[in-house]
């Protein structure tokens, strides 16, 4: 796996980052080599923050963890990254490679759920800059807004964060 570490407030050790390496390798045999993880390491407080965040082909895995340690919060994100895949591991066994997957997925820990659309809408995207989605998001009370930016003339989405902020998600073009 290609790791990419993004770090705040930590000191990355070369300990460390060996360890974490050897915590990854339990995804070896789910994702192929060039697959991309992003390890986020931060310290709030009395808090270490881990997000894990694996790139793979169409599919993106994410887990957030808070702990006392690093290390303890980096085994709660694998966890939870591994419960997602066996949640919805029919879907996901088309994605994955070969042979190495097959113990992985004979588990049944946990049963698959439906996924259940039980609204469709339909509206028009109105040229806009981000400022003016956020502020049409915020008089609607909605958490994300889509839009079509005025400067790029593409489609994106503006949605809230933590602590009022607000984030963007544009196509890459």
């Amino acid at each position: 796996m290609n790791e990419n570490y993004v770090i705040h407030k930590i000191t990355l050790t070369d300990d460390l980052r060996n360890k974490i390496s050897k915590k990854l390798k339990r995804f070896d045999r789910l994702f192929p080599e060039d697959t991309k993880i992003k390890i986020k390491l931060e310290s709030a407080g009395n808090d270490e923050i881990t997000e894990l965040t694996i790139f793979d082909k169409d599919t993106i895995f994410r887990a957030e963890v808070k702990s006392d340690s690093v290390l303890t919060a980096l085994d709660e994100a694998i966890d939870t990254i591994e419960r997602q895949i066996r949640k919805n591991k029919t879907k996901l066994e088309k994605r994955f490679r070969g042979e190495g997957t097959k113990e992985f997925f004979d588990e049944d820990c946990i049963e698959e759920e439906e996924f259940r659309i039980t609204k469709h809408k339909k509206f028009e995207f109105n040229p806009m800059t981000a400022e003016e989605a956020i502020l049409q998001m915020n008089l609607l009370g909605h958490q994300f807004y889509i839009f079509n930016d005025i400067d790029t003339n593409g489609i994106c989405v503006v949605y809230k964060k933590k602590n009022n902020e607000y984030g963007i998600i544009e196509e890459d073009k």
